[in-house]
């Protein structure tokens, strides 16, 4: 299974957010420090705004800050609200399944266990938990959007 892009954007803001709390951070800034889309983090924090997890404040010195303390944000909650119903397969929607093996095969039970797992996995940590490390908070503080870039450039051979 991999993390739509809105999931993992949804994460990396939180967790730029909880790396200093109580700052307040532009969506220009969490954009330029990411490498992404000023226009995908709106609606990511629209989304994350509407969920609780962030706060949002217009006009001068606006921004966005985290809603509630990073230990009290699950992941799980964060990746299941921003992901949808998983459809891993033709079989797991609701509609008709144009498949020949449906009415016999076992594949959906396995994938939904599967997913189960995944989310029981993810449902132990909280924001607090996955910030948590002195290093990952430095970083992803990034004193300055060089530093984001060469964090980047070294775990990803990006710029």
């Amino acid at each position: 299974m991999r993390l739509t892009s809105f999931s993992d954007y949804s994460l990396r803001v939180l967790m730029y957010l909880a790396a200093d709390p109580g700052r307040r951070a532009t969506i220009a800034e969490i954009a330029t420090v990411f490498g992404v889309s000023e226009h995908h983090l709106v609606k990511v924090a629209h989304f994350l705004g509407k969920c609780g997890w962030l706060l949002t404040v217009r006009g001068k010195g606006g921004g966005v800050e985290l809603g509630m303390p990073a230990d009290a944000i699950c992941v799980g909650e964060v990746v299941r609200q921003a992901e949808g119903d998983p459809v891993m397969a033709e079989c797991f929607g609701d509609g008709e399944v144009d498949c020949a093996i449906a009415g016999a095969c076992r594949l959906r039970g396995v994938f939904v266990e599967a997913v189960d797992a995944l989310y029981a996995v993810l449902d132990r940590y909280s924001l607090a938990d996955i910030v948590g490390s002195p290093q990952l908070a430095r970083v992803l503080r990034f004193e300055s959007p060089a530093a984001g870039a060469a964090f980047r450039q070294e775990r990803h051979g990006i710029s």
